[in-house]
């Protein structure tokens, strides 16, 4: 994606994972931290998915108790079909 105006902040959310990725392209991330330099709604919410990624990366199946595994999968099932 190449953007050429400043991002809103809808555009950001939907970049977060890209820019975490290191997948945008140089302007673009320029823009991404652009935007975040000036909207604190923003940079409140790439800090929670940054911290959310960099915990999760941390954990293995084996950390999780069996029944909570298997709420999980669960909830995460009932959500596919809810939105199928």
């Amino acid at each position: 994606m190449r953007l050429h105006r400043e991002l809103t902040c809808a555009e950001l959310v939907e970049l977060v994972t890209e820019y975490l990725e290191g997948a945008l392209a140089t302007g673009d991330a320029e823009r991404f931290e652009e935007h975040l330099t000036l909207c604190p709604a923003c940079l409140a919410h790439f800090d929670q998915v940054r911290a959310t990624v960099e915990a999760t990366g941390r954990l293995r199946e084996e950390d999780l108790a069996p029944e909570f595994a298997d709420e999980l999968l669960a909830a995460f099932r009932g959500w596919r079909q809810a939105h199928a």
